[in-house]
């Protein structure tokens, strides 16, 4: 796949995290980018499953018959709030199209129903999201924060997330393959 020229970043890429960024929240991140343009830019971190005891009125994963549900850190910014990732293209809710077969929104009851539905869509729900002001991520990525790649489905949805950052830089080849064979904690080097 062709890696996305410097001025291309936009809608549907995945920003992943060079060993630049050594700590924190995005250390191998990989953020799929929901929003870009002149004023700035938001997406979600999508490869940092978390643990969260949720209310049961809200989404009770005891009684969810699709097995396609996962809960992410979606950034630092607003952890109270949920949005939803999903593979579910239904015009009747209000969903925004971030790539092919990928979705962001929907409602409480759109929720609800996906959850019940055995043979429902994947879905992410992320708590929280990733925020650059204008300009702001260009820098990053020219500072050599960030690689870009295009998103795709099986990205986001079918690789593991402990696995993504590692599977996309090596399906990136050359330098990028060698960087993803550095390992988490230098030390054991």
């Amino acid at each position: 796949m062709e890696i996305i020229p410097p001025t291309q970043i936009q809608k549907g890429t995945l920003l992943i995290a060079s060993p630049e960024i050594e700590s924190g929240i995005f250390f191998r991140g990989v953020i799929l980018v929901c929003e870009h343009n002149a004023a700035g830019s938001f997406g979600l971190l999508i490869n940092k499953s978390i643990d969260l005891e949720l209310p049961e009125e809200l989404i009770n994963f005891n009684n969810a018959a699709n097995p396609h549900v996962s809960v992410r850190a979606g950034g630092p910014v607003q952890t109270n709030q949920m949005m939803l990732l999903h593979t579910r293209n239904d015009p009747t809710q209000q969903t925004l199209k971030i790539c092919d077969d990928v979705f962001l929104g929907g409602d409480l009851q759109f929720l609800q129903e996906m959850l019940a539905d055995e043979n429902g869509p994947h879905i992410h729900l992320c708590f929280g999201y990733a925020g650059w002001g204008a300009g702001q991520l260009e820098r990053e990525f020219l500072d050599g924060s960030w690689f870009i790649h295009p998103a795709t489905k099986n990205y986001l949805f079918d690789v593991a997330s402990e696995k993504l950052w590692r599977q996309l830089l090596r399906d990136m080849g050359g330098k990028y393959a060698t960087l993803s064979m550095i390992p988490d904690d230098l030390s054991l080097n």
